[in-house]
């Protein structure tokens, strides 16, 4: 789609209109150097994809809408204690929903400029700005962990005092250095989906298809080909490769720290001591990257295809989930 109205719009209905709206694509370079010679049927194949995006998130909108304003009206939502944080809350997912959605529209955009400096550096082909995308998803990811842990304050509104055998010192450190620690853990996460927002953005997955090597060494010899050394990091598809496979084994790295620290340490004692929560938690995210990383490496080893990648985007989300509830249930300890 190559037009864009905030309050959206219908479909082609008739041949007439598809035909002109297929005219309008033909005027941008994704027909004109990636699709040249695209049938009516196929257009419509591409175009379905993206309405359906893009109404998607417009239902997400007032789905969202609908229900603050009436909360609002009735005064259940209020900028004054005690309800100031949830007000300050749904105000800001409000306003990230509908900046998500300008957002969207500044990312396509880039795709069909064929001035755009970063399609002239990738020999005239056509994609939209990897800096675009990986905002477009991050901000669908902080909308998605702002709700996850509205949800949670809901569920579980209170601080609770686990029960401990015997109240074990070295138990309650553990539990005060996790609960410390998952805010960072969770930021990892946030992070490292970040870095696969560059690698589907510049299709870096399709650069060095080997593991645990690429190019038969553990550093390639490419990652500083640009001259700007920043840039590599984010417009060199190797770096950006190399960037997301380190980030996605010290994020696996560290949650199987945590999981092993605890369900062997001290003879497996200090598993039991742990509050059923904090072990599902931990349970969770550990099951959750280990089939992510797993997954990560198929799809690179397989060529990347759409369906195993889709997953892995997926499993991206679900381990981000993990570790919202993960800091959640350490936030509500009370030591």
């Amino acid at each position: 789609m190559v037009t864009w109205s905030p309050l959206g719009s219908l479909p082609p209905m008739t041949d007439e209109e598809w035909n002109k709206e297929f005219e309008r694509y033909k005027q941008y370079p994704e027909y004109q150097k990636k699709n040249m010679g695209m049938t009516v049927d196929e257009f419509k194949y591409i175009f379905w994809y993206e309405y359906l995006h893009r109404m998607l998130g417009r239902v997400i909108g007032v789905t969202f809408a609908v229900p603050a304003i009436y909360f609002s009206a009735k005064g259940l939502i209020r900028f004054r204690p005690p309800r100031i944080v949830g007000a300050a809350r749904t105000l800001l997912i409000g306003s990230l929903i509908g900046f998500q959605g300008l957002l969207g529209w500044y990312m396509v955009k880039s795709g069909l400029d064929s001035e755009h400096r970063l399609m002239k550096d990738y020999n005239n082909v056509p994609r939209v700005s990897q800096y675009r995308l990986a905002s477009h998803l991050l901000t669908a990811f902080a909308i998605y962990g702002l709700s996850v842990w509205a949800m949670l304050d809901v569920v579980s509104p209170k601080r609770f005092v686990p029960d401990l055998v015997n109240k074990e010192a070295f138990v309650v450190n553990r539990l005060k250095s996790m609960a410390r620690a998952s805010p960072f853990l969770t930021a990892l996460v946030f992070i490292t989906a970040a870095s696969g927002a560059f690698v589907a953005g510049m299709d870096a997955g399709l650069v060095y298809n080997e593991f645990p090597l690429m190019g038969g060494k553990w550093i390639p010899s490419d990652i500083a080909a640009l001259p700007v050394w920043w840039r590599n990091c984010f417009e060199n598809a190797t770096t950006v490769q190399f960037q997301h496979r380190l980030l996605a084994t010290i994020t696996s790295l560290a949650i199987g720290t945590i999981y092993t620290a605890n369900r062997f340490g001290k003879g497996g004692t200090t598993w039991k001591a742990l509050p059923p929560r904090v072990r599902l938690a931990i349970n969770a995210m550990m099951a959750v990257v280990c089939f992510q990383y797993a997954l990560g490496i198929t799809t690179l080893l397989t060529y990347v295809p759409t369906s195993l990648a889709s997953m892995h985007q997926m499993g991206s989300l679900t381990l981000f989930t993990t570790s919202i509830y993960f800091m959640h249930v350490m936030r509500r300890l009370r030591l």
